[in-house]
């Protein structure tokens, strides 16, 4: 009989493999690094008093077959203390799609002790699943959105990701981006490029901080949501230390964002080099000055020589993301489930922190490498 139970240390190099197959799309054996990435993320920094342990599916011949990674972290509601499980990939071998591994696995998750779990990477089946096991999509946090700036640079790039050698067009590219530079106005130059955001930052100060000072910054801005995360030192260390080296992405930016009273009215955390598509991890704003934050991260990005910058929605971002001439697509969906239906409503309002930081791509699995 089929079986499902937590994982332990010793199932990890084979959901090594699996990961290596199925979310990484690698032929090649998983290296040893990723094992013990995983056991550092999903057995080291579990806290079985805070939430769902990760899980393995045991066929009927006694091999692993699938895998739910879950990560635990604590949130609060007005004063009272939460219990959050992250459920992170949700994968079964290809052999077993059809005996619904990945359904047991879902619905043995969501049986766990936690006051409320999520998931911000469900594909079009897996949200299906949770729906199906009353769980809700958030649709306001399920989009990923970009910010084209170099029009020419951003196909190329784009391309790159898929195909390698088409990287061998970027100088050309570059000098198709420095030939569009010439004639940036109107509804072109609204669409792409930043030199609206430009024209807007001058009354604003950006500065480069380290991870500890963004560390410092995240209780400030993530207090203000009714449902938020109630990290202790350690574990926003940890977090932190994860969510900053994603070298497929490229360097590291943090930064704030002050007025011209110097106070700090928000703060963006993103990866990329000159010429590619750069990944944003974290925004944050206080009430009222999101545009201007993003008008920063955008001018911030396009001084850098990106092409564009990418990231995925949170409600207090998207109203300001509205009139700045930003693509929105779904890739996946964020999806939550809660006993209390209180606390869905409030994430349906666009009352809760989660995505970036309080999620599954702040973590190495997204973007860095195990080579």
């Amino acid at each position: 009989m089929p079986e499902i139970r937590p994982l332990q240390a010793h199932d990890l190099p084979v959901v090594a493999d699996m990961f290596q197959r199925e979310l990484r799309r690698q032929r090649t054996p998983a290296p040893p690094s990723l094992a013990g990435y995983l056991k550092r993320l999903y057995l080291d920094a579990t806290n079985s008093d805070v939430g769902s342990p990760s899980l393995v599916h045991i066929g009927d011949n006694g091999n692993v077959s699938g895998f739910v990674g879950v990560t635990s972290m604590p949130m609060r509601f007005a004063d009272i203390r939460l219990s959050a499980s992250i459920c992170g990939s949700l994968m079964v071998n290809a052999d077993q799609r059809n005996d619904l591994a990945g359904a047991r696995l879902l619905k043995a998750f969501l049986a766990g002790p936690q006051d409320i779990s999520f998931s911000e990477t469900a594909s079009d089946v897996t949200a299906h699943m949770w729906m199906t096991l009353r769980g809700s999509i958030l649709m306001k946090y399920s989009l990923d959105w970009v910010k084209i700036i170099r029009p020419a640079s951003f196909v190329v790039a784009a391309a790159k990701a898929k195909v390698p050698l088409a990287g061998l067009a970027t100088p050309l590219a570059r000098l198709a981006d420095a030939g569009l530079g010439l004639y940036r106005n109107g509804d072109f130059s609204r669409w792409f490029g930043a030199n609206a955001a430009t024209s807007q930052t001058g009354r604003y100060t950006l500065a480069d901080i380290d991870e500890e000072g963004f560390s410092s910054l995240i209780g400030q801005f993530t207090s203000k949501f009714p449902v938020h995360p109630a990290w202790d030192d350690a574990l926003l260390r940890r977090i932190m230390s994860d969510a900053s080296t994603k070298q497929d992405f490229g360097g590291t930016v943090r930064c704030t964002v002050s007025a011209r009273t110097s106070a700090i009215i928000g703060a963006f955390m993103y990866f990329g080099d000159a010429g590619d598509i750069g990944h944003v991890l974290q925004v944050l704003a206080l009430p009222g000055q999101a545009g201007a934050v993003i008008d920063c991260l955008i001018a911030h990005a396009a001084a850098a020589g990106l092409a564009g910058i990418r990231g995925r929605t949170q409600p207090a971002l998207l109203e300001a993301m509205l009139g700045r001439r930003i693509f929105f697509f779904n890739v996946n969906s964020t999806v939550v489930h809660a006993r209390d239906p209180e606390l869905v409503r409030q994430f349906q309002a666009g009352n809760g922190f989660f995505n970036g930081l309080v999620g599954e791509h702040r973590s190495r699995i997204f973007g860095d490498r195990f080579d």
